[in-house]
């Protein structure tokens, strides 16, 4: 029996979603979301031993008939208003992990945006933030 997530695990959600659009969890996303969720004030009192959890939870859900769009209702609900922008930025953030958005990526984040009501400007800039933040020098040829 399902049931809801606590903001949280949503937020979780919102990463694997992304993470999963193109059908490729890379290593590159896996570790991102580690991070994020030792790193970030709003995980501070999330169990570790939840994330794992979390992910099949939502796994399961996508999976499922219409899972997608249960997905993202599910999120919404359980998302406090002022964690739809921060829900958003951790799915650029997995989005940027690679360097670009991919096709698939961007149509989830738009998908989401939509569902969570967020104005279009806002996050164009969490979008170009996540690809400044996922930068690296690694490849670069000084002339």
């Amino acid at each position: 029996m399902f049931s809801s997530p606590t903001a949280q695990e949503a937020l979780v959600y919102v990463m694997v979603m992304v993470s999963a659009a193109d059908a490729v969890m890379s290593d590159p996303e896996l570790k991102r979301i580690g991070h994020i969720v030792r790193a970030l004030p709003i995980f501070a009192d999330f169990d570790d031993d939840r994330l794992v959890a979390a992910a099949r939870e939502c796994a399961v859900l996508i999976s499922g008939p219409e899972g997608l769009d249960i997905t993202l209702e599910v999120v919404r609900e359980a998302l406090p208003g002022q964690l739809c922008e921060t829900a958003y930025a951790l799915g650029a953030e997995l989005a940027a992990a690679d360097g670009h958005f991919k096709r698939e990526e961007m149509r989830l984040l738009d998908m989401l945006r939509e569902r969570l009501g967020l104005d279009r400007l806002v996050c164009a800039a969490l979008e170009r933030a996540a690809i400044a933040r996922s930068r690296s020098l690694v490849g670069r040829s000084d002339r």
